[in-house]
């Protein structure tokens, strides 16, 4: 069984990519063997123009990953996080002390510093995790469900945080994400695959034109119904 099969994608830099299907469909394993956690067993792959089987560490020192689950220490407070982060991509410890405060400062983390990461609200943590995924100025950004269990306050300023990290930093960003709504609103392509395989690719608005049934509201989320036969949150059946 492949849960990725004849997959071929082609991310400029600086676009804002959703990469969506339903459970299942192969998304997280794509995400995770372009971020270098996942061996791939075939196929060929260049990241931040680095080739991903023959120089896995160049394709690490080029990008940043922000898993769903995230992993923050709830005892470490959030600058010693970053510092951290920042000494296991080898930068001298005051770089990476001058570097956690030019991120607390860009994405408002500045008052929580010296806060235990296990004191923050969701929608802080989120922000500590990307601050995180930034420290080593990726020039590809993965996330993997960023606003997952956000209220919608929190999921809003999230929203707004990813369009200046390209906005501002240039930096391409690779997102999945179940919120068919967050999809449209932020990426400029969106890429379904179902299967392993992608299935339709192009502009959130091409999307809902191409395949949005006529009888329908004309979402994204109608047009990733009508091309899956399913939502993004629900698995194949078996058989």
């Amino acid at each position: 069984m492949h849960a990725v099969r004849g997959l071929d994608l082609t991310v400029p830099r600086g676009e804002i990519l959703g990469f969506l299907g339903p459970n299942g469909a192969g998304k997280t394993t794509t995400q995770r063997m372009l971020a270098t956690l996942l061996p791939p067993t075939a196929g060929q792959a260049r990241v931040a123009g680095r080739d991903l089987v023959r120089d896995p560490a160049g394709v690490r020192a080029r990008i940043g990953y922000v898993a769903q689950a995230g992993g923050l220490d709830p005892g470490c407070g959030v600058r010693e996080e970053l510092v951290t982060q920042g000494r296991l991509h080898r930068m001298p410890r005051a770089a990476a002390r001058a570097r956690a405060g030019e991120l607390a400062a860009e994405l408002g983390l500045t008052a929580l510093l010296d806060r235990p990461t296990g004191a923050l609200s969701g929608g802080q943590r989120r922000r500590v995790e990307i601050a995180l995924g930034l420290v080593n100025r990726p020039e590809v950004l993965f996330l993997d469900e960023p606003t997952t269990g956000l209220d919608p306050g929190s999921r809003a300023g999230l929203w707004e945080l990813i369009r200046r990290i390209r906005r501002d930093l240039g930096t391409t960003v690779f997102l999945t994400t179940h919120y068919l709504d967050e999809a449209d609103a932020l990426c400029d392509r969106v890429v379904v695959i179902d299967g392993g395989r992608a299935v339709a690719e192009g502009s959130p608005a091409q999307l809902r034109s191409r395949y949005a049934p006529a009888d329908s509201a004309g979402t994204l989320q109608d047009a990733f119904l009508a091309l899956t036969g399913r939502g993004p949150t629900e698995k194949p059946l078996a058989v």
